[in-house]
């Protein structure tokens, strides 16, 4: 395999692309001594760039903490990266971007929330490991089984 062909990964960049933290009970909150049940949603999308071989993949985290109703602290955090994807077949192409990229975005997008949730004044939150080939394969599965379903008829 000559080097032109080789596959090639890169990081080019990796930044955070959008961050929102608030804290609507503030300071009654604080005052709260029962613990807050914690909800965390993650989800990734990637989009190629103008430029041949890169690709732009956001990471978004939203952690929502409650007691009861109440929102105690609400924090979102986009953390993106344009990655150097050349010489990749075009069916490997959709778990680079789906499982290597958000496993690479996944520790900076820990370290982000949980410092903005210190810094309102909670103990940080800590992301958890997650599986993305797990989510892509689930998420492949899903596009599979609506792409066999027919179509509706009126």
């Amino acid at each position: 395999m000559s080097e032109q062909s080789a596959p090639v990964f890169g990081i080019e960049k990796l930044y955070l692309k959008d961050m929102s933290l608030e804290v609507p009970g503030a300071p009654q909150v604080f005052l709260e001594r029962e613990a807050p049940q914690i909800d965390v949603r993650i989800h990734d999308e990637a989009r190629a760039l103008e430029q041949e071989g890169l690709f732009e993949v956001v990471l978004t985290v939203t952690v929502t903490a409650k007691v009861g109703e109440r929102t105690m602290f609400l924090v979102e955090a986009a953390q993106a990266g344009v990655f150097q994807i050349r010489n990749v077949p075009q069916h490997e192409l959709g778990p680079v971007l789906g499982i290597l990229c958000p496993n690479t975005l996944l520790p900076y997008a820990r370290e982000v929330v949980a410092g903005a949730v210190m810094r309102a004044g909670f103990p940080p939150v800590v992301l958890s490991h997650m599986s993305f080939e797990a989510v892509y394969q689930q998420r492949m599965e899903q596009l599979q089984q609506a792409q066999a379903a027919p179509a509706p008829t009126h």
